[in-house]
Order: structure tokens, then sequence, then C-alpha cells
């Protein structure tokens, strides 16, 4: 049996790594949930979690593809739940205003408006997105999603052809 005075030593031992792996995690609440007071509620889940499961990393350095792992699971099921009572949310409208010049800096537009458009995306395709954007190569997003690698690369045409539909019905 693990004594929990050193469970708990060791989970706080690693806790510093895992809000190295914040900015990551922002990014991840911040394309599961558009409004910024229930992106903090969605972080505060996603932070619980970890915690939680600390104890089941095996190998701490792959500390990020864990802590993204579960942030991406538990995005999901914020949006699984979130369906159940959807939003109204426009893409059109919150790009048309994003792309307007006079909002600040065009490169920052051109982020927020893919975010937007990230958020529009069926889950399992959104999913796959967000990990490449962070850098993960297929092999990695398949682990950590648990489909196979062919999986990876069809949700990520998908995806892209997707994304792009978005972007040419803007222009």
């Amino acid at each position: 049996m693990i004594d929990p005075a050193k469970k708990s030593s060791s989970m706080s031992s690693l806790w510093p790594r895992v809000e190295s792996c914040l900015p990551q995690l922002w990014r991840t609440v911040r394309a599961y949930e558009a409004n910024p007071a229930l992106q903090q509620e969605l972080m505060q889940e996603v932070l619980l979690a970890i915690w939680q499961s600390l104890d089941r990393l095996r190998d701490t350095d792959r500390l990020l593809p864990f802590v993204l792992r579960i942030a991406h699971n538990v995005g999901a099921s914020h949006v699984r739940e979130e369906t159940r009572a959807p939003r109204s949310l426009s893409l059109e409208g919150d790009a048309m205003e994003l792309a307007d010049p006079q909002h600040g800096d065009p490169a920052d537009a051109r982020v927020q408006w893919l975010l937007c458009a990230v958020r529009t995306l069926p889950l399992p395709l959104r999913q796959v997105v967000l990990l490449q954007l962070e850098g993960f190569e297929y092999g990695e997003i398949a682990e950590m999603l648990g489909i196979t690698i062919d999986n990876v690369g069809v949700r990520a045409h998908r995806a892209r052809r997707k994304l792009q539909e978005m972007h040419d019905g803007h222009r």
C-alpha cells in the first residue's frame, strides 16, 4: 500500500512542473470554452483532475502529454454537457468583429478567428487540431487520444478541410 504522505509529497514536487504547463492548458481550455467566466471554471476542473491523477503518471518526462490528455478529456466532457443545453455562438459575428482592423492587431484577430473556428469543429476533429497546434506528432496524438495514427491523419485532414472552408467563406 502507498503511504499517503509519500504520495502527497511526490505529487507536490511535480506541481511546479504542472504549473509550467499552464500556457498549453489555457490554450486547450480556451479552445473548448468561449465564455471567459466558464473558462475559469473549466480550468479549475482541469487542474483538479490533474491533481487527482498525478499519482498515475509513470514517466515524469511525459508530463505535458499526460496533463494535456487530462485537459482534453475534461474539455470533451464539458462540450458534451454543453451540447445538451447549447448556447448560441455565432462564428460569423465574432469573426467579422475580430477581423475589423479597428479592433487591434490583425495577427491577434487571425488567432482569435482560428480559435473561434476550432471551437465549432466536431469534438474528435477539434482534439486532433489542438494537439497539432501544440506541436505533437501524429504518433503522440494517437497515444494521447487512444486512436490509431491513421485515424489521427484522417481527423487532421477533415479538420483542415473544414477550417479552410470556413476561412474561404469569410473572404
